[in-house]
């Protein structure tokens, strides 16, 4: 994406100059899917894919925004004391939700203003665009305003965004990690407590390639209610031998034990998942605290099996991605990623394999599911911020 045009496009709508320039990032997971619910840990990381906006404050109270990713929607515009959901404010609604709860939570938003948005991130993909606006929203208007609002206070501004303003029951992953990345490391994070380590992930050798199915994630709302439904009957047969309020807190070897309190069997498998998948992201920490990329690669490879086998959420597209990632040589592991049936997988890669990974990796895919994926090569990136309006020059 060439930024360079965001600023001439705002100066030729609004016929002014920007004040200030800001960034939030997309996300992909690393490892730790569907633990966030089961009390467990998650290892995301901001990705140097997301979304760029530059704005000036206005003097009266419209709020007036334009994405250049959706040019036929035009300039949505809304007053600041018009804070409502409106189904054809379409994206804006992000944006919306968020300055609507900062204002809420006690923080003056004195005037409106105007702004220009343009991603990169794909869409549909499950690199989270949604919480990408949300925390570009946020320190937008507080760079704008200058209000000293905490970047965790922003994180779960965007997360009651996500929940009660657009109506999407999801957990605190996407927001924390492009409000908190930082470049070349992951986030241990306890979706629990919200506490939290960085882990250096140094990949002068490697890359990490995103790996996109095309398939639109149908399933994944109504298959993901359901698992996290499993996942609540398994706790309560655990409790009756085991001192836990979430599966998270049990080892492999406590779960081993009693595993034969869970009645049902594929509760149980979903169980294991969740307990196996928390193990496996701590692991992660200490391994690449080592420096020990290998190890992590295999836990990567362990969690799709468990995603695949356990908890059932691969599908075949994700399946055949990551079967031929596995396959091919340079290869330190590969994994689906997100909540599954479609979206996106992710593997690491020797820098020298990378064009023949895609293309070989593409053929494979395509000759099996009938249609072409597409291939990112990822960066580990930081977090939302301000960044230099010259830059975006």
């Amino acid at each position: 994406m060439n930024i360079t045009t965001i600023k001439t496009t705002f100066i030729d709508l609004f016929q002014t100059e920007p004040e200030k320039a800001f960034f939030a990032p997309g996300r992909i997971n690393l490892i730790g899917e569907h633990t966030d619910y089961n009390g467990g840990h998650v290892f995301p990381c901001a990705i140097t894919y997301g979304t760029y906006a530059v704005a000036r404050k206005r003097e009266d109270q419209l709020v007036r925004l334009y994405s250049a990713n959706f040019p036929d929607k035009g300039i949505i515009e809304f007053d600041l004391k018009q804070l409502d959901y409106v189904k054809k404010d379409n994206w804006a609604n992000y944006p919306k939700g968020m300055i609507r709860y900062m204002i809420e939570a006690g923080y003056p938003i004195p005037t409106g203003f105007e702004c220009v948005i343009q991603g990169n991130i794909p869409n549909g993909a499950g690199l989270s665009s949604s919480a990408s606006i949300e925390l570009l929203t946020g320190v937008l208007v507080n760079g704008l305003y200058q209000l000293e609002i905490s970047r965790l206070e922003l994180i779960k501004l965007g997360k009651q965004v996500e929940n009660q303003f657009i109506g999407v029951n999801s957990g605190i992953m996407d927001q924390f990690a492009i409000g908190m990345g930082k470049q070349d490391a992951g986030i241990l994070l306890d979706c629990q407590t919200l506490s939290y380590a960085y882990a250096p992930i140094k990949l002068e050798n490697h890359k990490i390639l995103i790996m996109n199915t095309n398939k639109r994630r149908e399933l994944a709302d109504s298959k993901y209610n359901e698992r996290r439904g499993e996942c609540e009957e398994a706790l309560p047969q655990l409790q009756q031998k085991l001192p836990i309020k979430a599966l998270g807190q049990l080892s492999e070897e406590e779960f081993d034990a009693n595993q034969s309190l869970i009645t049902n069997e594929t509760v149980r498998k979903r169980a294991k998942h969740a307990v196996y998948e928390n193990v496996r992201t701590i692991k992660a920490l200490q391994e690449l605290k080592a420096g020990n990329l290998v190890a992590f690669g295999q836990l990567m490879n362990q969690s799709h099996l468990s995603l695949r086998d356990d908890y059932e959420v691969t599908g075949i597209e994700l399946d055949s991605l990551v079967e031929a990632a596995w396959k091919h040589q340079g290869v330190l592991g590969a994994r689906m990623t997100g909540a599954g049936f479609g979206g996106c997988a992710i593997a690491i890669v020797a820098n020298e394999e990378v064009e023949n990974f895609i293309a070989n990796v593409g053929v494979a895919y395509r000759e099996k599911i009938g249609y072409d994926a597409d291939f990112y090569v990822a960066s580990i990136g930081d977090g939302a911020k301000e960044v230099e309006l010259e830059a975006v020059r």
